[in-house]
């Protein structure tokens, strides 16, 4: 089992579908907050936050913070009709064949007549990665790196030289954005450098006016026929943010809060002619003159609208296990009395499938939708 629940995708997905279809409430809420004492070390240890139609996993690094992020239309491949010419010709021989119950003749030839050309699907692309670098805070202390999954908010927080550092992030399905905001303690203490990555051949990132980055980018062709878009703009309290092609510089703020927005050319499963570039600037532009503070409460009442409906109470924990980092809570669990970690179990799987599928997105694939 991995330290961030992830694997528990599956049976949790089938359990909070039923509890959320009947809204059942049982009980009081039980601990919904995932935290460690360090960062990810690797992608499946990163927290998953999402909106539907997009997902980040976020590292939790102090120098160095990785947020891989996601957008559900951007795969391989492009407009194609998988129909094998022919097929319905060969129904009768299968059926036949398998009443017979000659099962391996049956599969050889509905491989050759029937299945769809190609037999696979093309596969869902990871999108890009914020980085965020920080000079000197190589030696965190006090460090916590949590996901409050009835917030559907992460953070981070540590101590470098008597400063408190804080960052939070999460995906809002109302405002169409991820969103991070970083803060220090004391006036002026905030130094960081912002850039944009992408794990495509074929891409670039510019600055975009005084405070942002766009990064553009084009699948491999001939496979794809797919352009995508993504913008980073930063605002500052206090100090001063410069965009260049090399990033977006934050020196001697007190706070600083960046939005992400990202977009591909697909329209429908027909057709790909859309322009990333206008969906980008029309999604930034929304949210262009909104503070982080707004920004966080409408999300947070969206997600609590959801998310809210089902609550289970499988009786208290034993203090010791519940104080626990999740990762060490979770290898306790076989000799501990922890039923709040069985409940956020559930919890969990409600979350992941709130954030990676909702009413206008693409349906959540095997892995929800992060990458």
């Amino acid at each position: 089992m991995n330290e961030t629940l992830i694997g528990l995708c599956a049976g949790a997905f089938l359990m909070a579908l039923a509890a959320s279809a009947s809204a059942a409430k049982v009980g009081d809420a039980a601990d919904m907050t995932l935290w460690y004492d360090k960062p990810a070390a690797k992608w499946a240890e990163a927290l998953p936050i999402g909106n539907g139609s997009m997902g980040a996993t976020v590292f939790g690094g102090a120098p160095v913070e990785r947020i891989q992020f996601n957008e559900d239309t951007l795969w391989t491949g492009q407009p194609h009709d998988y129909t094998h010419a022919g097929a319905a010709e060969h129904l009768p021989e299968i059926r036949k064949l398998l009443f017979e119950g000659k099962q391996r003749e049956a599969t050889a030839l509905a491989s050759q007549t029937f299945m769809s050309v190609p037999l696979r699907q093309m596969a869902y692309q990871p999108f890009g990665d914020i980085e965020l670098t920080f000079p000197s805070h190589n030696k965190p202390v006090e460090y916590r790196r949590q996901l409050d999954i009835s917030q559907a908010v992460t953070a981070v927080r540590y101590e470098i030289g008597g400063v408190a550092y804080t960052r939070e992030v999460f995906a809002s399905h109302p405002d169409k954005a991820i969103i991070v905001h970083v803060q220090a303690d004391k006036p002026g203490s905030l130094d960081f450098t912002a850039n944009l990555k992408c794990p495509h051949k074929d891409y670039t990132v510019t600055a975009l006016g005084d405070d942002g980055l766009v990064l553009r980018g084009q699948l491999a062709k001939p496979r794809s026929t797919l352009s995508f878009e993504a913008r980073l703009v930063v605002s500052a309290e206090g100090g001063t943010v410069k965009a260049t092609d090399a990033g977006v510089e934050i020196r001697g703020a007190t706070s600083a809060t960046l939005k992400l927005v990202a977009a591909t050319s697909y329209k429908n499963f027909q057709d790909v002619s859309g322009d990333p570039a206008a969906a980008c600037d029309k999604a930034m532009s929304a949210i262009a003159q909104q503070s982080y503070a707004s920004l966080r409460k409408a999300h947070v009442a969206d997600h609590r609208a959801l998310f809210g409906r089902v609550s289970l109470a499988l009786g208290p924990s034993d203090p010791n296990a519940a104080r626990l980092p999740t990762d060490k809570r979770i290898k306790a669990f076989a000799t501990a009395d922890d039923p709040q970690l069985a409940a956020m179990y559930l919890q969990y799987g409600r979350y992941l499938m709130i954030a990676s599928s909702r009413p206008g997105s693409q349906p959540a694939n095997l892995q929800g939708i992060w990458n």
